[in-house]
């Protein structure tokens, strides 16, 4: 019986984070699967290749769908696509304007993305290692999985629920350098958001960074290779189960 591809796209591209590296990776675990076709895309000018997509995977920073993109994003979910979105997939970020204070500023401009991905960054602390809960150990995606810890960048968003949080972390601070974002708490780092037929799932671990992905902010070389939650083998585990669970039954 000839059976049809699981089709693909894979977004992955904006700034500074080491895109190359992170591309690489999660192509590896779609790879896995010997009926997932993946077609790969910087942005979101890929309208004609998401109307025919099962799966979106997104791994962006600062990139913003124009209106008519975020239309199609929402159709797409609206009518049964899966979406596996990625650290800043939710994030839009004005730099500092240049001889001004080093303030980053999170404009609210992915529109219904937002609602549709369930959040919407507004700043991290510094870089720190900081222990990841599991909030519901009975789901598939984290069962047999305890806590672990990462360091990496850790979010506070606003949030657009309802959420089914999976994973989620302790934070009671500020987010120095941005103009937004305190920590009030519980802050979810892995959740799941049903819209339509379809399904989001967000996971805010993964970043990681180059020594050259920072020359926009006056940082020719930042001296130093930052892999954050890639070398941490419990978010491997979990971001390959999240494309498990994404893709359709007889797939997995």
């Amino acid at each position: 019986m000839r059976r049809p591809p699981v089709r693909a796209v894979l977004v992955c591209g904006g700034r500074w984070h080491d895109f190359d590296h992170a591309r690489l990776r999660l192509l590896d675990l779609l790879a896995v699967h010997e009926r997932v076709r993946t077609r790969v895309f910087e942005d979101y000018a890929c309208v004609d290749a998401l109307r025919a997509a099962d799966l979106l995977v997104t791994y962006t920073c600062d990139v913003r769908p124009t209106p008519v993109q975020q239309r199609e994003l929402a159709e797409f979910v609206e009518r049964g696509g899966r979406w596996l979105a990625l650290h800043g997939t939710n994030a839009a970020i004005d730099p500092p304007s240049p001889g001004g204070p080093r303030v980053f500023r999170t404009p609210r401009v992915l529109g219904e993305v937002a609602t549709v991905l369930g959040s919407q960054f507004l700043g991290h602390p510094r870089i720190a290692p900081y222990t990841v809960d599991v909030t519901a150990p009975r789901h598939p995606i984290v069962a047999g999985i305890g806590p672990f810890e990462v360091a990496d960048e850790l979010y506070v968003s606003e949030q657009h629920g309802p959420l089914e949080v999976l994973l989620h972390t302790r934070f009671l601070g500020d987010c120095p350098g941005f103009a937004e974002g305190r920590g009030s708490g519980d802050e979810p780092v892995l959740y799941l958001r049903g819209h339509g037929a379809g399904t989001v799932c967000y996971c805010t671990l993964g970043h990681c960074r180059g020594r050259y992905d920072v020359q926009d902010l006056g940082v020719a070389d930042t001296g130093d290779v930052d892999r954050g939650s890639w070398s941490v083998p419990e978010f491997t585990t979990i971001l390959a189960r999240c494309v498990d669970y994404l893709l359709p039954k007889e797939v997995r």
